[in-house]
């Protein structure tokens, strides 16, 4: 029973995940498939390319939004309840590092969108919203921050997410913060940067595309 509820867990936050809010909104209001443009991508920064900027913010938003809801869920789902699997024990914060993997690969790889999916960035923030907001926010500022200076969303996304994991460190050695929350920052940071293996490419011969 407890084994199926984290299989649960898994498969409510990927298929959250793959829910391509970037490819719907911008048939329902552009009438264009968005991986036809740009990047490919169906996240929030090809969308503002492709069909405007508050549509790319309405995308970011509802893809932190499903990332939030999915780790939400999956602590809500385990609760206090422990899988023991030989000399391991598997419990809520395991449950929530597990449904933001999974919603990472729905985002990234989403079945309802044929596997094309986003970068992960805005699923990523998400995730951290769920488990610790402050680490959240001030990653995103570093985003903004970066983004913003440089013109370059890939630029702004790749920094902000290891300040996001830098900030973890001091949070698991000195104030108690569940090792597992790093780890999993860690993994996170290593999809997202693989991910923008074409954008690094692009900004080391300084040819990337900028934000507006």
């Amino acid at each position: 029973m407890i084994a199926a509820k984290f299989v649960a867990v898994i498969v409510i936050a990927y298929l959250l995940g793959s829910i391509p809010f970037g490819l719907i909104i911008t048939k329902l209001k552009r009438g264009i498939d968005v991986r036809n443009y740009g990047s490919g991508k169906t996240g929030g920064t090809n969308v503002m390319r492709a069909a405007g900027t508050k549509l790319g913010v309405l995308t970011i938003v509802l893809d932190v939004i499903k990332a939030v809801v999915a780790v939400l869920l999956a602590k809500a789902i385990i609760g206090d309840t422990v899988l023991t699997v030989g000399v391991i024990s598997l419990n809520w914060q395991v449950a929530q590092v597990l449904a933001g993997l999974a919603v990472l690969a729905g985002h990234t790889w989403p079945v309802f969108a044929k596997f094309k999916g986003g970068r992960g960035v805005s699923a990523y923030f998400g995730t951290l919203f769920a488990i610790f907001p402050p680490v959240g926010i001030f990653g995103v500022e570093v985003l903004a921050a970066s983004a913003l200076h440089s013109r370059q969303m890939s630029k702004g996304s790749i920094y902000g997410a290891l300040a996001a994991w830098c900030l973890m460190i001091p949070l698991t050695i000195f104030y108690g913060f569940p090792p597992i929350y790093l780890i999993y920052g860690l993994v996170a940071i290593g999809l997202v940067i693989y991910q923008h293996h074409d954008n690094i490419k692009r900004i080391s011969q300084g040819t990337e595309r900028q934000l507006w």
